[in-house]
């Protein structure tokens, strides 16, 4: 059952792109987020000068963001570090504790799940390193309040637009069939897709985004359209580029023809999914798309509104 939450934005320029704090009600975290040419402003708020963790986030050299999570008994000392020395990141988010209560302790070990919670997800590339190993010695009952401080931090920041923690963590081993799980996240059965050309995938609506889950198979190649108009051939482009990220990371089949996909994969539409993975232009993907009693997409989300 879903619970509502109750998240408390303050844009404190009174500008959307200005810096902007975030909190839960009756959720002791704090975030702060802010662009790097806010840094002198950030460095200058107390909740900086904290013991915390934070997220650099950049554009990838790909379509996407890049992002590095660390953690600091003074955020804003370890930022002018990081100024100096990297130069990816374009925007920071800051998480800390409103009643200061965060340790050393703690937020090495929000920092070590943070950083598995993020790689496992693989919605974010991440340029970490080495993964640290801090948390190892947090008592149980402090290791159970940051469990739930992360799970509060995984709603919160969503809705900054920092999608390195949405999504499922993978259950088990890269390239193997990923089981679907049914949690609070979930919002839909499974979904499948298959062709004569090998293509064999499954999805889910998870969070509101439709997700192609892991050890699906996608075709290698894209088609490209016989037919010369011109929105088909945008959309064809536009798609080739969104399929050279998709497969990017995925493990080719014997024959060559199909790749498997090695994280879960989020497209803005059933239809655009069902276009990547078959390497066509286009496709009707609320069609496609069918429950193995053999509803369609479009059949179930028309269920849904009625």
């Amino acid at each position: 059952m879903h619970v509502g939450k109750q998240v408390r934005l303050f844009l404190v320029d009174g500008t959307p792109g200005g810096l902007t704090t975030a909190e839960i009600i009756n959720w002791t975290g704090h975030v702060l987020k802010g662009k790097r040419e806010k840094l002198v402003a950030i460095r200058g708020r107390e909740e900086a000068r904290r013991t915390g963790v934070y997220i650099l986030l950049g554009d990838d050299v790909g379509d996407g963001r890049i992002a590095y999570i660390g953690q600091s008994d003074d955020v804003a000392n370890r930022l002018m570090q990081h100024d100096a020395k990297k130069d990816f990141w374009d925007e920071v988010v800051i998480v800390t504790s409103k009643d200061s209560n965060l340790t050393s302790a703690h937020v090495r070990y929000l920092e070590s799940r943070l950083i598995k919670m993020a790689k496992s997800i693989g919605r974010v590339h991440l340029s970490n390193g080495n993964e640290p190993s801090g948390g190892a010695d947090l008592p149980e009952a402090d290791a159970s309040d940051m469990d739930y401080f992360i799970e509060q931090l995984r709603i919160v920041l969503p809705v900054l637009g920092v999608e390195v923690l949405r999504g499922r963590e993978a259950r088990s081993e890269p390239g193997a069939a990923e089981q679907p799980v049914h949690d609070q996240y979930v919002d839909s059965p499974i979904f499948t897709l298959t062709n004569r050309a090998g293509v064999d995938a499954r999805a889910q609506m998870i969070d509101g985004e439709f997700t192609v889950l892991r050890g699906s198979r996608i075709r290698t190649v894209m088609q490209r359209p016989k037919a010369g108009v011109a929105t088909t051939m945008r959309q064809f482009e536009a798609r080739s580029r969104l399929h050279a990220l998709v497969i990017a990371d995925a493990v080719a089949s014997p024959d060559g023809a199909t790749m498997k996909l090695t994280q879960d994969v989020v497209f803005t539409s059933p239809s655009a999914a069902s276009a990547v993975l078959q390497g066509y232009a286009t496709a009707n993907g609320r069609a496609d798309w069918r429950t193995t009693d053999g509803v369609t997409f479009g059949a179930w989300e028309a269920a849904g509104a009625t």
